[in-house]
């Protein structure tokens, strides 16, 4: 099988390692990809965006399969224009992805399924917001309805920094704050069946004991010793399937990776959001546990024939990834810094996201530079070996928090 994996970042080369690795594949491409993946596929330039692009290099390489990582293609229809050329694509068409692309949409999806989430008003004006926050009280959750690589939600009690972000944004979702734990919790789904996969957990404050601004993600963790029983099988009767039934109801199938991101509540689960792809830093310990092939599961996804294949298998032990980031970040982040790598721990692997050559020398390119990741007998060991193999890995300014996964998994306060 060939497979050509769109997108850049860390997500990106996480998949593309465990495809390299898959005995089902024979060749693995990406575009535009970054020097990490290019260590395992063959790298080719492409707009990510640009649907009929995509499409015409996937026909060109004579691909089996196109995996969209970045959701703004999603959002753009990308998968879409692919499908449309006759190639296999896991990744939802541009209606589906508004599950991401607008909070407002998901809200009324979840709605419509019964699914518990937040209680929540969507806004257009100023008036609005500063009803909407009275209404909820503080913590004052307020988000972006569209797009905002990451950095389009604040959590805060200054009632004027949460009006000053509302009022800035053309649409706006106010929601309730959800008390406990978060869970993220994806699954793989032809529109029909729908396979979870096991929990993760991310950090996603840039210091340690979770302080500072929230930034895309600092690392992960997988298993969950602490999760409830039985919550897989609850978030997938209660929450998962509701919603691919709901979105095929309205003749909108959703196929690809269904992100649920979760608040485990003094009330139950509740729905903090979904996404419509793998997320970045969860992919990179889960993908190091998986121990079936990658490929037919996402094809078969592709392809409507999701219950001719066998649920995902995982291997013992546990899997932890720390995200090194650049300096500055996340208000800013540095750039053409030189990135060493010594000799790494067996069973490290250092994935590439803002990285880039410069002549002979790996580089920073953006705020989360790369993610050490490593599996272990159990979630010490593998956290011993992630920190081993993060000492290994030096560049100017580099930060990174010390503190993923500590205390055997415990949820944060």
């Amino acid at each position: 099988m060939k497979v050509l994996v769109l997108g850049p970042g860390g997500r990106e080369h996480a998949l593309a390692l465990a495809l390299s690795r898959d005995p089902s594949v024979s060749e693995v491409h990406a575009a535009p990809g970054n020097p990490g993946i290019a260590e395992v596929a063959t790298l080719h330039e492409v707009d990510a965006l640009d649907g009929a692009a995509v499409a015409a290099l996937a026909v060109d390489l004579g691909v089996d399969l196109v995996v969209v990582g970045p959701e703004a293609p999603l959002v753009a229809g990308v998968a879409d224009a692919v499908r449309e050329a006759g190639v296999s694509c896991f990744g939802p068409s541009r209606e589906a992805a508004r599950l991401e692309g607008s909070k407002a949409f998901a809200k009324d999806v979840m709605a419509a399924a019964g699914v518990p989430t937040a209680m929540a008003r969507v806004c257009t004006t100023p008036e609005q917001v500063a009803e909407a926050l009275d209404a909820f009280g503080a913590p004052y959750v307020v988000k972006d309805d569209g797009l905002a690589a990451g950095k389009g939600v604040v959590v805060t009690d200054d009632r004027e920094a949460a009006l000053a972000h509302g009022s800035a944004c053309e649409r706006v979702v106010v929601e309730e704050f959800l008390d406990g734990p978060e869970v993220s919790l994806f699954a793989v789904t032809d529109g029909t069946t729908v396979y979870a996969l096991q929990p993760a957990q991310d950090f996603k404050r840039i210091g340690d004991g979770d302080t500072g601004p929230n930034t895309g993600g600092m690392g992960a963790y997988t298993p969950l010793s602490w999760a409830p029983e039985g919550l897989v099988a609850e978030v997938l009767e209660r929450v998962l399937q509701p919603t691919v039934d709901e979105m095929a109801r309205r003749g909108t199938p959703f196929v690809g990776l269904l992100y649920a991101g979760l608040a485990l509540t003094a009330r139950g689960v509740r729905v903090v959001e979904f996404n419509a792809r793998f997320g970045d830093p969860e992919t990179q310990p889960l993908l190091a546990l998986l121990d079936s092939p990658l490929a037919p599961l996402l094809r078969a996804a592709a392809e409507g024939r999701l219950d001719e294949v066998d649920p995902p298998r995982w291997r013992p032990g546990a899997g932890v990834a720390v995200v090194m980031a650049s300096a500055g970040y996340p208000a800013s982040s540095s750039s053409g810094d030189v990135i060493t790598v010594g000799a790494l721990p067996e069973g490290v692997d250092v994935v590439h996201a803002g990285t880039a050559r410069r002549g002979d020398d790996l580089v920073t390119a953006g705020g989360r530079v790369l993610a050490v990741t490593a599996t272990g007998a159990d979630l010490e060991a593998a956290r011993e070996a992630a920190y081993a193999g993060v000492a290994a890995v030096s560049f100017a300014g580099a930060q990174h928090r010390t503190d993923i996964a500590a205390g055997l998994g415990a949820p944060p306060a």
